[in-house]
């Protein structure tokens, strides 16, 4: 079984880790420890540990006295409860997390695509996004899927998509270069945030090409997830506090307990805000991140084939209090069969908003097929987010209040108020756009 191994090691060493020039192998920090194999490909990540503070909103501290190191290793898979046991009789290991398959959010239906993707402009008004010279321009979008073929992406939009070369990242092992992976799931991300943001700046971290050791079947993998966020946390660290800017786009989830701890385990993923992965989500926004999650296809009346939870099926980093979790409606306004529906697993009021999907725009599965499932609807509204940030940086406007206000200017749907299809409604650029001239000042 795959775990993600949480130490606090001597202080020297997490000094180590977090220091780009110096080279630390997970085995330098562990060594052997309870059948425990240790995956050296994989580099050690250090976690930051949260701190008080004086504010409602947590802190996190990457200082020695405060952070953790996280490695990847394997144990059998025979009787794992035994072998758990022995890991945590270490003394420096202060925990064993699930390190679950995730995989794409595709839809299930075969129904015709809901318009096209010049209707979704209409319905986003980005003609007063650009009008007011809301394009993106400068701001980094990563999209963490597939990978990016930029010339597909291109020759359907008939510009090409800018990609940063320099600040995407590839998981160890997965071999290619940003921008030029095969036409998929990543692509039709890249097309959707490209809508309201045409000319955001997009990172390519390929997470979804990861593959487990010894296996055929490509599947991501959650510990990877934690790497490219730990380097999407220099990303924007290295930015200037004035214009700072970093969206997160993430059309993917765990559809399964099967490769989770159970509930209450404190290895759990889908329901503990401890999990490295989870605190790493919250530290990367608390820095200034605007980081969207596709609350997934696991909606009552057309279910994906995968979604085994039986209730309550937004999970994990998709349930966030620190994310925008977004379901799907179509170019109706109407809420797609498959979009999961709330409360949601470490935050009861998911999803946050919905945003548009089922509509004919990348041609990414082939001529005819419509951009689909909230894994287009969530990058949709990852552009939208980005257009906003070419004025408001994430200093003027921290992602919390965005969100705040993204939720509140929504178009209500179903019930009044927040509800477990709906969320807070349907995003709405204009009464967005509104309120923001209206009340928060310009970076």
């Amino acid at each position: 079984m795959r775990l993600l191994i949480q130490l606090r090691p001597a202080a020297e060493l997490v000094a180590a880790v977090a220091d780009p020039r110096v080279t630390v192998r997970s085995s330098d920090i562990l060594g052997e420890s309870g059948g425990l194999v240790l995956d050296d490909s994989f580099a050690p990540i250090v976690v930051p540990g949260p701190v008080p503070s004086e504010s409602d909103r947590p802190t996190y501290s990457s200082a020695p006295e405060h952070a953790t190191v996280l490695v990847r290793g394997e144990i059998p898979d025979g009787d794992i409860a035994a072998g758990i046991r022995l890991l945590n009789q270490s003394p420096t290991i202060t925990g064993v997390f699930a390190d679950p398959v995730i995989e794409t959010c595709l839809t299930c239906g075969g129904d015709p695509a809901v318009g096209n993707w010049h209707d979704i402009e209409s319905r986003l008004h980005v003609d007063q996004l650009a009008a007011a010279g809301l394009s993106g321009a400068a701001v980094a979008l990563a999209i963490v899927d597939t990978g990016i073929n930029a010339a597909f992406v291109g020759k359907v939009r008939g510009t090409p998509p800018i990609i940063d070369k320099a600040r995407s990242w590839n998981p160890s092992g997965v071999t290619g270069t940003a921008g030029e992976f095969p036409v998929a799931h990543g692509s039709m991300c890249a097309f959707d945030v490209l809508i309201a943001a045409p000319q955001a700046t997009l990172l390519d971290i390929p997470v979804m090409q990861s593959t487990r050791q010894g296996g055929t079947v490509m599947d991501g993998l959650l510990s990877d997830a934690v790497a490219a966020y730990a380097q999407l946390r220099t990303v924007l660290s290295d930015q200037p506090e004035s214009t700072r800017a970093l969206v997160v786009s993430n059309s993917w989830g765990s559809f399964s307990p099967q490769w989770d701890f159970p509930v209450g385990n404190p290895g759990n993923y889908s329901d503990n805000p401890s999990h490295p992965f989870n605190i790493i989500v919250g530290s990367l926004e608390a820095a200034g991140a605007d980081i969207i999650f596709a609350a997934g296809n696991c909606g009552r009346d057309c279910p994906d084939a995968r979604c085994a939870y039986k209730t309550q099926p937004i999970g994990g980093a998709n349930s966030h209090p620190s994310v925008l979790s977004i379901g799907g409606v179509d170019d109706t306004g109407t809420r797609v069969g498959y979009s999961s529906q709330g409360p949601g697993r470490l935050s009861a009021q998911k999803p946050d908003i919905c945003s548009y999907t089922h509509f004919l725009g990348s041609t990414a599965f082939g001529a005819g097929e419509p951009d689909t499932g909230t894994s287009a609807a969530c990058p949709v509204s990852a552009g939208v987010i980005a257009a906003i940030r070419t004025e408001w940086s994430a200093t003027a406007l921290p992602p919390a209040q965005l969100r705040a206000l993204l939720r509140s200017t929504a178009t209500d749907r179903g019930t009044l108020g927040f509800d477990n299809d709906y969320g807070f409604g349907v995003i709405d650029t204009a009464a967005l756009l509104t309120e923001l001239r209206r009340t928060v000042p310009h970076a």
